[in-house]
């Protein structure tokens, strides 16, 4: 539909589209000349379908451990993870002669060591009681490798017959702590797993647990100690947590802590306990493995009165757009706005433990979806966009993405791919001004249908464009 001059309807919804934090180069220019302006608009109707998402790749802040059951599927989920130490360039410990425990060979005793694994979130049931098996790796993890959620520590030769192992059965709500404290401000929820069997290093030498074993590895050599590469290929490559028993939670473990306590002299000869303590943080590597039910996967991927987006590592939407009809007579024209809705479609079935529907999904070309993570990219809102769910219009809304329109009308035929989109679910990061410095997989317990599929039931998903042209 041409129009000669604007109504008051279009210029609301021109001022709306200029206006949006999220759209950047909208082509549309608000002049003192605009009556030689033409604008025209149109609507165009996509098609989705669900694909597998198999794997993704999974470097997080998170870590995931656990198991529980799929209330949509009834299939089970496991979650284990691998890290990585953090160290300090100025690390230090107290002088060799002041160090209280002390074996007739000249070696440090540590009084005791553990792990505690800190979660600021879970899914499921706190008092379920769970088991989870602990590995030292055998070597450590690379800065230049992928690892992606289905890559497995054990079959890799990560973990080996050999390796230092530990357990612990929990619950979630650690029941050895009490009620009052587990309430307070102070109180941090997490797993403790002690260290304190013997240990052999490499070379054949036993300590009474693995604290001592670093404590002694710092008085033969300081340097190892001033950064985390050197930590971790001549000191504690890092550990793998295994769910090896229980099933009802996941725990979302923001920071795994190695703590080791030991005993020196301190001022006026005073005793003083001291604390030794690293950190797997987002400075180092962690990666969690996903363990996902194949089978269900595909008995949702072939439902097609609906798309499903589920993570972690389940199933993503992907979008056929018309970019053809949507560009065919506006070869000179700019295109000025795409806006798309894509509609939830609530569960009948809703309970308490129905997983949330994703937070945040990110939109981008098929055949990026590899890429994008792997170069450590961030939504450019040229060829990916990010949207916030919104529980006012139960729905992902997408209010300019032209320019992805545009890109891929510029690389048609490029690919099988090249009209292609998909819809992710992503965890996003930003700084102190509010800018997003990382975009990552979502690794946590989501799901949510959409609509759409080939055989959508509902109202089809429309792309409503807006083209200008000066004359």
């Amino acid at each position: 539909m041409k129009l000669k001059h604007f109504a008051m309807s279009m210029l609301a919804l021109l001022a709306f589209f200029a206006c949006d934090d999220n759209t950047e180069d909208i082509g549309i220019t608000i002049t003192d000349n605009m009556d030689h302006m033409n604008i025209s608009t149109d609507t165009f109707e996509l098609s989705t379908r669900s694909i597998e998402a198999d794997s993704v790749l999974s470097r997080t802040t998170i870590g995931y451990l656990g198991k529980v059951r799929d209330p949509e599927t009834g299939a089970y989920i496991v979650g284990n993870f691998m890290t990585q130490f953090h160290t300090f360039e100025d690390y230090d410990l107290p002088e060799k002669s002041r160090m209280v425990s002390i074996d007739g060979n000249g070696n440090i005793i540590a009084d005791s060591c553990e792990l505690r694994l800190y979660y600021n979130d879970f899914y499921g049931d706190s008092l379920a009681v769970m088991k989870v098996s602990v590995y030292e790796l055998s070597h450590p993890m690379e800065e230049s490798a992928n690892y992606y959620s289905n890559y497995n520590p054990i079959k890799e030769g990560y973990v080996s017959e050999a390796s230092y192992k530990a357990e612990k059965v929990y619950t979630l709500a650690d029941l050895n702590v009490s009620e009052t404290y587990r309430a307070s401000s102070t109180y941090t929820p997490n797993i403790r797993i002690t260290l304190n069997a013997p240990y052999t290093d490499k070379e054949g030498k036993t300590y009474n647990n693995y604290g001592s074993y670093v404590l002694n590895k710092f008085y033969e050599d300081p340097a190892n100690f001033h950064n985390s590469y050197n930590f971790a290929h001549h000191v504690a490559p890092g550990f793998y947590f295994e769910n090896s028993g229980g099933l009802g939670s996941m725990a979302n473990i923001f920071a795994t802590q190695l703590n080791i306590y030991f005993r020196y002299v301190g001022a006026a000869d005073t005793t003083v306990v001291g604390t030794v303590q690293f950190t797997g943080t987002e400075e180092v590597l962690q990666t969690t493995n996903i363990t996902n039910d194949k089978s269900s996967i595909q008995r949702l991927i072939a439902d097609n009165t609906c798309t499903y987006v589920k993570s972690p590592a389940g199933i993503f939407t992907e979008i056929t757009i018309p970019v053809d009809d949507i560009m065919r007579g506006h070869d000179n024209d700019s295109l000025s706005t795409a806006h798309v809705e894509f509609a939830r479609i609530n569960d009948s079935k809703l309970s308490q433990y129905s997983f949330a529907p994703p937070t945040t999904m990110l939109i981008i070309p098929r055949d990026s979806i590899y890429s994008f993570f792997e170069h450590q990219q961030v939504a450019n809102y040229k060829t990916s966009f990010t949207a916030g769910y919104s529980s006012t219009t139960n729905s992902y809304v997408y209010q300019n993405i032209s320019n992805l329109v545009k890109e891929m009308y510029h690389r048609r035929n490029s690919s099988e791919n090249w009209n292609k989109a998909v819809l992710i679910p992503v965890q996003i990061q930003t700084n102190s001004n509010n800018e997003m410095i990382k975009c990552l997989h979502d690794m946590s317990l989501s799901s949510t249908r959409l609509v759409g599929g080939s055989n959508n039931t509902n109202s089809s998903i429309k792309m409503s464009v807006i083209y200008g042209k000066f004359e």
